[in-house]
Parts: C-alpha cells; sequence; structure tokens
C-alpha cells in the first residue's frame, strides 16, 4: 500500500512537471528576451539561446530540467544568472517560518473551538464563533490584511505594518514584524478546520455507539474524550495538511501585502520579471509540496483510523 501510495505521488509530481514546463513553453517570448529586452534580436539574441540550451528541443530541454530538478539543481536564473536553489533556498525558509507560526497558533485553537463549537450545537457560543468562522473564510484575505495593518499599525502603532527585513536574515529578526501575517493566516486557517471539526464532531457525537455508552451509563465526558474526539478529528487531518501546503506555497497574496520575503513573493516578483526558470523551479517545489503533503495526511489517516488498517489487510 505504501509503496503503491508513494508511486502515484511520483507519478503525479511527473506528470505536473510536464505541465509546469509545457505551461511555460508556451507564453509568448523566453528567458533571453525577457533579459535583453530591447537587444533581444540577431546575433545577441542568438548566442544567448545557444548559451542557454533555448535552441535545442523542448523535450530535450524537458528531460535535462527535470534529471538535474530530481539531484537538487534547479537551474540558473535569467536575469542575474544566480543559482535558484540559493535564492529559492532563503525564500522557502521563510515561508517555513511563516507556516510554522501560524500552524502552532492556528490548528490548536481551531481544533478547540471546533469541539467547543459541535459539542454546543446551536447554543449562542455556537452561533456566535460559526458566524464568525464564515465571515473569515468569505472575506479576502487583501481586505482582512488590510483592517489589521489600519487598526494594529497605523491607529494603535503596536506592530509593523510591512516586514522591511532581508530574505537572508536569521529568523529571529523576523520578529515582531511577521506578527500580523501570522495573525491573518491564523484568522483563515481556523475558520477552515473549524468549520470541519465542528461537523465532524456533530456526526461523531449522533453515532449509535455513543448513544449505546450513553443508554449504558458511561459518563458524558468519557464518551467524548476517549471514543468521540478521536473519531471526530481524523477528518481534520486531511484538512490541515491542505492548510500546510497552502502556507508554503499559495500565500502570495499575503507575502505581497505584507512585503514578506517569501516563496509566494518571489513568484510575483520572477513572473514580473519574466524570470522564467525562476517561475519553473517555484512552481514544481509548490506541486512537490502538495504532492507530499496530502501523501503523508493519506497515510497518516490510515495508521489512526483501525477500520482503514483492517480494510488493507483484507485486501492483502
Amino acid at each position: 500500500m505504501l509503496l503503491r501510495r508513494l508511486f502515484l505521488g511520483a507519478v503525479t509530481v511527473a506528470i505536473v512537471s510536464v505541465i509546469i514546463f509545457s505551461g511555460v513553453e508556451l507564453l509568448p517570448g523566453d528567458s533571453c528576451t525577457a533579459f535583453l529586452e530591447r537587444e533581444a534580436k540577431g546575433k545577441l539574441l542568438e548566442n544567448c539561446r545557444e548559451a542557454q540550451g533555448l535552441n535545442r528541443p523542448a523535450v530535450e530541454r524537458y528531460v535535462d530540467w527535470a534529471a538535474s530538478a530530481v539531484q537538487g539543481d534547479l537551474g540558473v536564473s535569467a536575469n542575474g544568472q544566480k543559482s535558484i536553489s540559493e535564492l529559492v533556498g532563503n525564500r522557502l525558509k521563510n515561508s517555513l517560518l511563516l507556516a510554522a507560526c501560524s500552524l502552532a497558533l492556528g490548528v490548536p485553537l481551531a481544533i478547540f473551538l471546533g469541539v467547543v463549537t459541535g459539542l454546543w450545537r446551536d447554543r449562542p457560543i455556537d452561533l456566535t464563533l460559526s458566524t464568525l468562522a464564515i465571515f473569515a473564510m468569505t472575506i479576502p484575505e487583501f481586505v482582512s490584511a488590510t483592517v489589521l495593518i489600519l487598526l494594529f499599525s497605523v491607529w494603535l502603532g503596536w506592530l509593523p505594518g510591512i516586514v522591511l527585513t532581508p530574505a537572508h536574515a536569521p529568523a529571529s529578526q523576523f520578529f515582531p514584524e511577521i506578527l500580523l501575517p501570522v495573525l491573518v493566516l491564523t484568522m483563515v486557517m481556523t475558520a477552515h478546520i473549524l468549520r470541519m471539526v465542528r461537523s465532524s464532531v456533530i456526526e461523531v457525537m449522533a453515532g449509535d455507539y455513543v448513544q449505546m455508552a450513553t443508554l449504558k451509563g458511561v459518563p458524558y465526558w468519557r464518551i467524548v474524550f476517549r471514543h468521540a474526539l478521536p473519531n471526530a478529528l481524523l477528518p481534520a487531518i486531511n484538512v490541515v495538511a491542505l492548510t500546510i501546503a497552502w502556507l508554503l506555497g499559495g500565500v502570495v497574496v499575503i507575502e505581497v501585502v505584507f512585503n514578506y520575503p517569501g516563496l509566494g513573493r518571489m513568484m510575483i516578483d520572477s513572473i514580473s520579471d519574466r524570470d522564467l526558470p525562476v517561475v519553473q523551479a517555484i512552481a514544481l517545489i509548490v506541486a512537490t509540496v502538495y504532492v507530499g503533503v496530502n501523501l503523508s495526511a493519506d497515510l497518516l489517516t490510515m495508521i489512526a483510523n483501525p477500520r482503514l488498517r483492517t480494510m488493507h489487510m483484507r485486501r492483502k
């Protein structure tokens, strides 16, 4: 089962890499035309394409790019001719810092509030928290980010509104500039995970075995903590996995609003500069993260759920 999942994950990444490479190939121009700008013509353009291997067939270039990526070599940037692995390394470190802080704050809070709203369904605390969660899910991130900047930075002056720390700085230097981005991301992820946990708790508490345990006189909180919650929290694993993948590559809006030097901001800058090799590399990293995190979530769900393990053993 594990080998099969790993194989499917590798095939998925390979297919996505083909799509990424093909999509960049279909764009007008190339890294040489972007780098040379008005001088992109004649012998100069031809020499640039020959130096970067752009005059070779697309299939050959894809094979070389994919083989190098597997070995950790993502090539060089079109503009600065710098190693993409080094450029992406600092930005990935910063995105990991942002993701780790947001997860450490958001996941426990979301699970706690989800359990509370599920156990006290349709009561004032449930209605209040559910309403706030819906607002947090529906309000665009740039709106909530702007409101928080206006409140905590402009009016109160408690926190900096943008991040001025350079990308290569140590993680400790990003505090307290990182607090507002973390707060915005925590609001969004908490809302999504809270809704999932709430629904799972309600469904599990309405199950037959919970009602049977109640009829047998098992104490309520023993039913909740020993029987209901372990089963109710299983569906949250996949939601948390998607949240992790989103935090590592999909928080483009937040990074742009707060000028945070992460992977998403680097993607936007590379698109603006038409640095296509960097765009390809970041897209491949994000896709690999999505596949890897979801694969890990599936395996954790199977390990944590005895019924799934039993079904797997029967198939064998």
